[in-house]
Order: C-alpha cells, then structure tokens, then sequence
C-alpha cells in the first residue's frame, strides 16, 4: 500500500478538522473513501461528495482515482467554494 496525503482546502479542512492526514490505500479513491468512513461525523463524506482532487495541478478524473498506486502521492482537496466542482 502507499501513502495518499490529503491536503484539505476551505470547507473540506473545516469538515475533516485537520490540514492534511496521511492514509495507506492502493488507490486514491479509496483513500477518500476511509477518510470519509473513518469519522463519526458525517460532515467530511458529505463535502467529499463534491470536491474535486488535484495533483500538480491536475485535476484529477475518476478513472484517474481508481487507478492503483505505485508510490506515495499528495492530493489536494478542493470543495466547491474553493475552486472545486460543484
């Protein structure tokens, strides 16, 4: 497994509560899910719903989440008001 560091933007760090957190998954969609799941409050897999996820500067597509990573990668997390999608 990698290191997927999220680093959360706006409503997203506001909602997760931290700047970034480091997770070990084989994808980054799966890394966006734990962190969703991994809280009692709800409030961070709803605004995950609909943010977008960059790395470099690149917006990154599902078929680009589900791909399977071969090392660590940091991805920014943008909700809606932050530059993000809807």
């Amino acid at each position: 497994m990698t290191n997927v560091v999220l680093h959360y933007w706006a409503g997203a760090r506001a909602a997760a509560g931290v700047e970034t957190e480091v997770l070990q998954a084989p994808t980054i969609a799966a890394a966006v899910a734990a962190a969703g799941a991994g809280r009692e409050d709800s409030r961070l897999a709803d605004v995950l719903v609909s943010c977008s996820f960059l790395i470099d500067g690149r917006v990154l597509h599902e078929q680009d989440q589900q791909r399977p990573l071969d090392s660590d990668v940091t991805v920014e997390v943008l909700p809606p008001f932050a530059g993000g999608r809807r």
